[in-house]
């Protein structure tokens, strides 16, 4: 194309070239005109009349470049600007502006071309040679890519993309130990701002590893220690704080950097959402529920927010706020299946079996039957002393989980399973079952004590059944219920005095009245011909609970002045 057709094209898009900031091919005032947002050489313009000339052709070559950009011609568009920065290499602007283009269009090599031509320029800026720097790494040029980054540092130490492309060359080409003294050297500089110091921090965990580096954690820690979030406005910025803190493994100082985000910028459902997470998993559960309660105040058709309330509810035994927020998200997420899972468990353990059994059988009507499902179901049956049905649910979950969730078939199922076989009188069974979660876990109390207190009460084992106690005891010393047992193994084995001190010592550490104690104690007073006792205590028992049983030992004493009550 002649250059007086380029040429008459410059008045069409005048606009274009102040956005680009390409220097005027005449001179002002003082030789020099600035494009806007970049920074001259610092050296007179050249007014040779080829110099002018070529300055005025990369004008039009841009503008003609921006013509073709409006009808979505890229490739005839980069081939343009790319002959205007080869015209006019001194333009620093046109250049950065143009090889950003290429580079993002993965023409790579020709950006090479041109800031290769660029940092011969009398008084080429560091912006320049880390540019190229930057470029070079990514053609393999490791070598020049060193080179250019040591003069960018050079020129301007306070410029970040030097060390950047220093660090990342060196890392590159393995000299880890030259990287990191690049990462010190910059850790030096004074009066440098946030985003410099963040995306130091960065490169500390890229190419530091301080997960692993104590020495390297430390020098990162320091840096971002330099970070004031108190002065910090840059919502990007303060974000990028609390992310760091949180690689560097200091959760808490996270999570003050995200407070600070939000007392700016309360809006922010996501950091919000983190937060409530980061507390969840450090067990903070009062401000997990703050949290959440702002989530579902700024998005109250959320279902997650509940969720994550009834877990909180449920972990710190509020049963009923748990079952509440449960059927919530239940109510906005019908098929989040786990919500009905956590939902029967908060039932069970508001002891409503019932309710219980209710939504498992919803979650079976919608869902595939899961050991969720079975499992939870056979403790809901438990709870209704319908041990039948308890087992034959428990056996169902072990079936599905044996092909789909082995790790499920812990000493926990197993102890369930055990006590459905016991309460069915399968005694058998159930001490080859109690004695596999023994095996599993030597030192689960509960195995212990179950397994020790069903052998006492058939009078079979005591020998066996005493150790296993003691053993239960000695992991908890004031569980009544194992006091209880160990008082009941001494009873069956003639040893009722010492059988005394412990059924005492159980009613102690009873949290509330057990009309079991009260039984046994009676029991106990019986075979030390104590009767008038005897009597109390089952009347105690009684009193708490009604029994055939015992009103029968109780009709069956005599009272003290020695006659059968009525």
């Amino acid at each position: 194309m002649p250059l007086a057709r380029i040429c008459g094209l410059v008045g069409l898009v005048a606009a274009a070239l102040t956005l680009v900031g390409c220097r005027s091919a005449g001179a002002g005032a003082t030789g020099k005109t600035a494009p806007s947002g970049f920074r001259l050489a610092g050296l007179e313009e050249d007014f040779a009349p080829l110099a002018v000339s070529r300055r005025t052709e990369a004008h039009a070559r841009y503008a003609l470049g921006y013509l073709h950009l409006l009808h979505d011609e890229l490739d005839d568009a980069l081939a343009q600007f790319a002959h205007a920065a080869r015209l006019d290499p001194g333009n620093e602007g046109l250049v950065l502006e143009v090889t950003e283009r290429l580079i993002k269009a993965r023409k790579t090599e020709l950006a090479y071309e041109i800031l290769t031509e660029a940092v011969k320029q009398p008084g080429a800026s560091a912006i320049l040679f880390a540019r190229l720097a930057l470029v070079c790494q990514w053609l393999g040029k490791t070598n020049s890519a060193i080179d250019a980054a040591k003069i960018a540092i050079a020129r301007n130490p306070k410029l970040w993309l030097g060390y950047q492309c220093l660090a990342q060359a060196y890392f590159q080409n393995k000299q880890r130990d030259e990287a990191l003294k690049v990462l010190e050297q910059a850790s030096q500089q004074e009066g440098v701002d946030a985003g410099f110091l963040l995306d130091l921090v960065e490169l500390y965990r890229t190419i530091g590893g301080p997960a692993t580096d104590p020495k390297v954690k430390a020098q990162a820690t320091r840096v971002l220690e330099r970070v004031d979030t108190s002065q910090l406005t840059n919502p990007l910025w303060l974000q990028r704080v609390a992310e760091l803190w949180d690689a560097l493994g200091q959760p808490d100082r996270a999570t003050a950097a995200y407070n600070r985000l939000l007392e700016q910028y309360p809006n922010l459902i996501e950091v919000r959402r983190w937060l409530a997470e980061r507390y969840l998993r450090s067990a903070d559960l009062t401000n997990a529920a703050v949290q959440l309660q702002l989530l579902i105040r700024d998005n109250p058709t959320d279902p997650r927010p509940y969720f994550f309330l009834g877990a909180v509810a449920l972990e710190q035994r509020k049963y009923k706020e748990a079952i509440d927020h449960f059927n919530k998200a239940i109510l906005l997420n019908p098929d989040y299946e786990p919500a009905y899972y956590d939902l029967a468990v908060a039932q069970l353990s508001a002891r409503e079996p019932k309710a219980a059994l209710a939504t498992l059988e919803q979650a079976r009507a919608k869902f595939e039957r899961s050991f969720q499902s079975e499992y939870y179901a056979g403790l809901a049956y438990h709870q209704l002393k319908d041990y039948t049905n308890a087992l034959q649910r428990l056996l169902a979950a072990e079936t599905i989980a044996s092909s789909t969730a082995t790790n499920r078939l812990n000493h926990i199922f197993y102890f369930q399973l055990g006590a459905a076989y016991e309460r069915t009188q399968q005694y058998d069974q159930a001490e080859r079952i109690l004695r596999k979660v023994l095996a599993m876990k030597p030192d689960f109390s509960e195995a212990l004590n179950y397994l020790g207190y069903m052998w006492a009460e058939r009078g079979t084992n005591l020998a066996e059944a005493r150790l296993l106690i003691e053993q239960a005891v000695s992991l908890e010393p004031t569980n009544a219920a194992y006091l209880d047992s160990m008082a009941w193994v001494l009873f069956k084995q003639g040893q009722v005095h010492e059988a005394l001190d412990w059924m005492l010592k159980a009613i102690q550490h009873s949290d509330e009245p057990d009309a079991t104690l009260y039984d046994h104690l009676g029991d106990i007073y019986a075979a030390l011909n104590q009767l008038e006792k005897a009597r109390q205590a089952w009347q105690k028992a009684l009193d708490i609970e009604p029994n055939d049983t015992i009103r029968k030992k109780l009709a069956d004493t005599p009272t003290a002045s020695g006659k059968s009550p009525p």
